[in-house]
């Protein structure tokens, strides 16, 4: 049976707002042989159809069904857990969207979640508001834990650092939803109706893409065009890849 793969977007398939040599042929093998495929980002602010449009503008090609983000699993958890429920947020549109997709309602007042995401511009009185409705019962859903992202001018803090100063004002720990949550490798596969022992998942990461695959049951393949960029930066960790290759460009699909 063919493979079926989950691919993390920036660092395998793009590096900032460049394609990454060869992954668009990558992706054209997977589609040539009718290969069930997914690209994963813990980022919740855009919609699958922003990210359709920020790789069509670099002549790749892929359907908004071939997109899978933290805000979508987040949006589905909150659905499994309950149905037709309420949500304080804070993030971005991707994130607003895949909510009311699962027919939740954004309020303001006494809702049953508190949904932190990524936005552009936080805000003290939003935070303020987050950690006064987590004080008084709602429950505290993060959709990524990464504690900083690139941004105009360098650095900027993200979703895992906004998320630390409300629990540390509310002592609240929130439940985070995207990689390393095994919760959204289970959720994108049962997206693409597929089983892990036959799904790979290919990252740049071994703190987030190669162990959010192995604790799911993946195979696993690293590659050195994003964040890890040299096969010895593997040795730091207790817990090795499947497979190491330089990058998707050498892949040929099984």
């Amino acid at each position: 049976m063919p493979k079926s793969y989950l691919i993390d977007m920036d660092g395998v398939i793009v590096r900032g707002n460049e394609l990454i040599p060869g992954a668009d042929a990558f992706l054209q093998r997977l589609h040539d042989r009718q290969m069930k495929f997914l690209i994963l980002t813990n980022n919740p602010q855009y919609t699958p159809v922003d990210l359709q449009y920020r790789l069509a503008s670099i002549g790749v090609n892929v359907t908004k069904d071939h997109f899978y983000t933290s805000a979508i699993a987040t949006a589905q958890f909150l659905n499994w857990q309950l149905p037709n429920g309420t949500a304080f947020v804070i993030g971005e549109v991707g994130l607003t969207e895949a909510l009311h997709s699962v027919g939740y309602v954004l309020t303001e007042k006494n809702p049953d979640f508190v949904v932190l995401g990524e936005t552009t511009s936080y805000s003290y009185g939003r935070i303020t508001q987050a950690v006064r409705l987590i004080h008084e019962g709602a429950r505290f859903i993060a959709t990524n834990p990464d504690p900083s992202g690139p941004g105009e001018g360098g650095l900027v803090p993200a979703c895992g650092a906004i998320a630390a100063l409300i629990q540390s004002a509310t002592g609240v720990a929130p439940y985070f939803i995207g990689k390393p949550n095994p919760l959204m490798m289970r959720a994108a596969l049962r997206y693409l109706n597929e089983h892990s022992e036959n799904a790979i998942m290919v990252g740049d990461r071994m703190e987030t893409d190669v162990r959010v695959g192995l604790e799911s049951g993946l195979e696993t393949i690293l590659v050195l065009t994003g964040v890890t960029t040299n096969a010895k930066e593997i040795e730091r960790f207790p817990f090795r890849p499947t497979r190491v290759v330089a990058s998707v460009a050498e892949l040929e699909v099984e």
